[in-house]
């Protein structure tokens, strides 16, 4: 049977018991557990190839950018490129200068 005004119900749902608290020192524990994870994850990912030079589909991977967005960046002399037939190669200390010219901060 439920008690004053079927209130009982509702009571048992928003109960929080000692060992259901976080506290900020855990909420700490996981941002830095995040970050470490985090930074792992980029220096996996962001590490130098082991090429110098790379393909467009390379680049735009890296850059996270689009064809267009590439094509812009070859026209307006942003990013220099060779090209071998049909195939437009990118010097990765290029592509890294870009990023350094370009930083905010």
């Amino acid at each position: 049977m439920e008690g004053r005004n079927g209130r009982d119900g509702q009571d048992q749902k928003l109960r929080v018991y000692r060992d259901q608290l976080l506290t900020v020192g855990d909420f700490n524990d996981l941002k830095n557990e995040l970050i470490q994870e985090i930074k792992g994850l980029l220096k996996d990912t962001i590490s130098a190839p082991n090429k110098k030079w790379l393909k467009s589909s390379e680049v735009k991977k890296l850059l996270g950018i689009s064809t267009g967005t590439l094509q812009n960046l070859r026209i307006n002399g942003s990013l220099s490129f060779s090209k071998v037939g049909g195939i437009i190669f990118y010097d990765y200390s290029e592509i890294v200068k870009l990023i350094e010219r370009n930083e905010q901060g």
